[in-house]
This record gives C-alpha cells, sequence and structure tokens, in this order.
C-alpha cells in the first residue's frame, strides 16, 4: 500500500573528480615535446529538482543514500577526461531542504526549481595545465577532488492556497470531495486522513487548491496526535478554513469551543497563523440538531467578526457561497503577492581580514590547519609523488599557513594536521626560509649552516685540525690530492 512520507533524512554523495594525467609528448624528430598530460572530469552534481509528477517523498524513504557519478582521469595528448553524470532527484512541490542543524537551504516551490544538494569534485590538472616558466616540466598532476558528502532533511510543506482545519472527524475531507474532484479516504472514525489531501476547486473563472489537513487537537503544537507533522502542511495556505462539527456526540465538546482550542494551537505553532485570513464552515447542518446548534453559535461567531457559513458536506448544503468566498480570498491574496518579490537573495560575504585558513594550537603541542583551500589542496595532492609534495609546500607557504605557525610558535618537526575527522592529513612539519626556519634552531643570530660548537674554536685550535677532522665538523668528502683529475683542474 502508498503511503505519504513528508520528512525524510537523505544522504547525497556527489562524484569525484577524474585524476590530472601526468604525460611527455612524444613525436619523431620532435626533441623535448614537453607536458602534454589533460584534465581529469568534473564529478557529477547531486541535484534536487520540483517534478510535478512526484507527491510523496518516499522514494527517499526507502533510498535515503543517493551518489552520483564520478569524473575520469585525464589522458595525454592534452585530452580531458569526460565529466561525471549528474543526478538528478525528483521531490515533490513544497519541498523545503534543512541542514542537520534544521537551518534551512533552501525552499523549493514552483515546477522546474534545482539545488545543489551535494556538489561534484574538480578534476585534477594535469602537467600540462600546472606547467610554468619555473617548472617547465612537471613530473606530477593533481589528483580529482573528492565529491561533496551532506546530509540533509527533506520536509514537505503542501502548497495550497486554502488549508481546512478542525478536529478529526468534522468533515474536512468530506468537503474536499464535495467541492474538487479529489477522493480522500471518508470514514466514520478518527484521524481517518493521515496525509493531506489535495483538491482543485473551480468557482466562476476562479481556480483555486483545497488541502484537507489532518485533525487537529489539543496540543498539537506540542506534537501530540502527529500535531507537528500536520501543522507544517498550512504555513504556505493564502487562507485558512475553520471546519467545525456542529453534530458531534461528544459531551465535552461545542463548535465555539473546538475553534478557541484550535486558535490556541495555531498561534503557539507559528505567530503568523493567527493574522491569516479565515472562514469558518458550520458543518453537518444537514442534522436536525447540528442545524439547531449551527443557528445557536453562528452569532456569536459573527459579533467575533468572522466570516461563518452553515454547509453540509454531505448534502452539498451552502457549498457554492463557500467556493466563492474562498475564492475572493485567494484573489486578494494573490493580487498582494504580485507586487512582492516571491525570491529572497541573502548575501553572505567573505569578511575583509579572512585569510581563508586558521589554526589553532593544541594542547598537546600539536597544530590544525583547518580551511577550505588547505583541505582541498591536500586531497589534491598525491603524497607518493616527492615533487608533488613540494607543490603543495609551496601552495601552504603563499597562502601564509607556514608564516601563521611560526608566529603560533611552532618547532621543526611539531605534529601539524590539515582538516578533521578521518580524512585530516597529519605530517612533522618542516619549516622553509620564508618562515623563519634560520631562527628555529637556537637563540637568535645563530647560523644553523654552522656545525654545533664549532663557534668555540679559536683560529689556532682550527689550524691544528687535519683535513679528516675538517671533513667530520664540515660534514663535506675530502678531495683526494692523488685523484688525476684535480690536478688537470688546478692547471685549468
Amino acid at each position: 500500500m502508498t503511503i505519504f512520507v513528508d520528512r525524510v533524512t537523505l544522504h547525497a554523495a556527489a562524484g569525484k573528480g577524474g585524476d590530472g594525467c601526468v604525460s611527455v609528448h612524444r613525436e619523431k624528430f620532435v626533441p623535448l615535446g614537453g607536458p602534454d598530460g589533460g584534465s581529469g572530469g568534473r564529478g557529477g552534481d547531486v541535484i534536487l529538482v520540483v517534478d510535478p509528477s512526484v507527491t510523496t517523498l518516499l522514494d527517499f524513504h526507502h533510498s535515503p543514500h543517493r551518489s552520483a557519478s564520478s569524473g575520469r582521469q585525464g589522458y595525454g595528448a592534452l585530452k580531458n577526461g569526460p565529466d561525471g553524470q549528474d543526478l538528478i532527484l525528483g521531490v515533490p512541490n513544497g519541498t523545503v531542504v534543512l541542514s542537520k542543524e534544521g537551518r534551512v537551504l533552501a525552499d523549493l516551490v514552483g515546477n522546474g526549481t534545482r539545488f545543489v544538494a551535494a556538489k561534484g569534485g574538480l578534476g585534477g590538472l594535469g602537467n600540462y595545465a600546472l606547467a610554468s616558466s619555473r617548472r617547465r616540466a612537471p613530473g606530477f598532476a593533481l589528483l580529482g577532488e573528492p565529491g561533496e558528502k551532506r546530509t540533509l532533511i527533506l520536509e514537505l510543506k503542501s502548497v495550497a492556497d486554502i488549508g481546512l482545519i478542525g478536529y478529526p472527524s468534522a468533515g474536512k475531507s468530506s468537503l474536499v470531495g464535495a467541492i474538487s474532484a479529489a477522493r480522500p479516504k471518508i470514514a466514520d472514525y478518527p484521524f481517518t486522513t493521515l496525509a493531506p489531501n489535495l483538491g482543485v476547486v473551480k468557482a466562476g473563472e476562479a481556480r483555486f487548491t483545497v488541502a484537507d489537513v489532518p485533525g487537529l487537537i489539543p496540543k498539537a503544537s506540542e506534537g501530540k496526535g502527529l500535531g507537528l507533522q500536520f501543522l507544517r502542511h498550512i504555513e504556505r495556505c493564502a487562507a485558512l478554513v475553520h471546519v467545525l462539527d456542529c453534530g458531534t456526540l461528544e459531551t465535552d465538546r461545542d463548535p465555539i469551543r473546538d475553534f478557541e482550542v484550535i486558535e490556541d494551537e495555531l498561534k503557539k505553532y507559528a505567530e503568523d497563523l493567527s493574522t491569516r485570513p479565515r472562514i469558518i464552515a458550520l458543518n453537518k447542518v444537514d442534522l436536525p440538531d447540528a442545524k439547531a446548534m449551527a443557528d445557536m453559535v453562528e452569532p456569536i461567531l459573527r459579533n467575533m467578526g468572522h466570516e461563518v457559513y452553515q454547509i453540509s458536506a454531505a448534502s452539498r448544503i451552502g457549498l457554492e457561497q463557500l467556493s466563492y468566498a474562498m475564492a475572493r480570498l485567494v484573489a486578494e491574496h494573490r493580487k498582494q503577492e504580485s507586487g512582492q518579490a516571491k525570491v529572497k537573495i541573502v548575501l553572505r560575504p567573505t569578511p575583509i581580514d579572512d585569510a581563508g585558513f586558521k589554526i589553532t594550537a593544541n594542547d598537546d603541542g600539536s597544530f590544525t590547519v583547518v580551511g577550505s583551500r588547505p583541505e582541498r589542496w591536500v586531497h589534491q595532492t598525491n603524497f607518493r609523488n616527492a615533487e608533488a609534495v613540494g607543490y603543495l609546500a609551496d601552495r601552504l607557504a603563499s597562502l601564509g599557513v607556514e608564516k601563521e605557525l611560526f608566529r603560533l610558535g611552532a618547532k621543526q618537526g611539531d605534529e601539524v594536521r590539515i582538516g578533521i575527522g578521518d580524512d585530516a592529513v597529519v605530517f612533522d612539519w618542516e619549516p622553509t626560509i620564508e618562515a623563519g626556519a634560520e631562527l628555529l634552531g637556537g637563540p637568535r643570530g645563530d647560523d644553523l649552516r654552522i656545525p654545533r660548537g664549532w663557534e668555540k674554536l679559536d683560529e689556532e685550535a682550527i689550524d691544528q685540525l687535519d683535513d679528516e677532522e675538517l671533513a667530520q665538523q664540515w660534514e663535506y668528502q675530502v678531495e683526494d690530492p692523488t685523484d688525476p683529475g684535480r690536478e688537470k683542474e688546478e692547471q685549468l
């Protein structure tokens, strides 16, 4: 049996970028052809698209893990690898995308609206793209970046112009079935409706949608009776219709009390719902006792400033007047919306003092480097290639990572971690001259090129050292005086 699912967790994994290629051009009679390795292809994105044929999030409930394909490796002869295929996932109209922490990332309303749930990794550059005036023939290429992996919450909020609200078994489903072509489940027990039913209503030239929201009960705003799941489906409605049961057999209920309870729950759930235009429909007036109840409470509700209609969904009494009243509220709402921007763009510019990374000195003496660029560069590096590791060191130095480590007191051999978690790369820091390596071996002014203890020797002691002892102090090879090559050098 098909079930309605309006909240799921999606684990989206974009495709990995293809690795760059290391290749040297070879052609007859063309010496020193130079590098010609192509770049890897881009990994596929995971994209959510509003699809009118999709009405539930059930597919994601059964298959929450979705992955796009990866890019392919580059080739020689300047041929780039093919890109990975994007994974297009259809979602219902009105789907809200949230982060694990509950922050809204996208509100997908309107057929064709798209959102990139996970972005594919960039392909690694081949050695042709890495060539420069300083590095004419790179012997390495960059690896493809891993695709983005995100855990998202998909939450469906029905897109309807009018929301029907009320107690269970108040006749909301019967009303939707009577004024539209929808055929919701109708039965004589509470909570027959466990999912919103949408129906298209035509009143004269006006066409609008009506949502039958599952029944609300006291403390629904606190989650009782699945209230939170039901209440979200009326957030987008332009107007609300209270369907009050005038023929209830429960002794502790009456239309006025039902109305006040539902209004209180709406206000607790979202303050703006209490200001939404509303109509009151007194249902089941085809029953004698219900008609008498409706005649008694209608003046009270009108004195409270509400628009009231007596109806019977079963006998179709008063439905035409109610439909035209709903159409009027929808027309007024659409007229107000026409002059307002529907899309809000939030700009979050990068702070002017943002260095692109952050270094934290840990209690155990190690250092952690966090930043999009350093972490991305680490993933692109082939650590089995010494030249690639040197290229990474140059990039980190140009970004200012080494200078910041030196400023924080890092010393040669200290553990440095780039990234957080299992993907982090750990290494022992070897500072360069630019980072202040000449100051790390001893007190300020020491020259690391001079062996330790050498500064204690005077000139007389130095003269007494033979060549072998000098070689041990300075760590160089003593030339053999009998070497014929040396005599030739002296003659030259």
